[in-house]
């Protein structure tokens, strides 16, 4: 709800697809000033949501779940998180334009 204060956790599944993505981009495409922009604007986009995670509509999920997912846009790629009572928990980190609603 907005005005509360949320804690953050990551699942170590976000950091390793983090992880991965960034690798990618710096290594294999050669670009690292755009891997290190990119993880700049997760953390800032990941902060900001922070302040009211819930106010943003959920993703449909093809499982049933206890607690719905969120995105955040970020470039080309889509943060996924769950709010379970006053924790943020930063789930997933996927590329937008891969078939990710299958693994959710």
């Amino acid at each position: 709800m907005l005005g509360e204060e949320y804690t953050l956790e990551y699942l170590p599944l976000f950091d390793e697809e983090l992880a991965s993505a960034v690798h990618y981009i710096a290594q294999k495409l050669r670009n690292p000033d755009a891997a290190n922009a990119l993880i700049d604007n997760v953390e800032r986009s990941i902060t900001e949501r922070l302040f009211a995670p819930e106010s943003f509509e959920s993703v449909p999920s093809a499982k049933d779940r206890e607690h719905p997912y969120y995105r955040i846009a970020v470039g080309n790629y889509l943060v996924l998180y769950c709010v379970i009572g006053k924790v943020m928990e930063v789930r997933r980190f996927v590329y937008a334009p891969s078939d990710w609603r299958s693994d959710i």
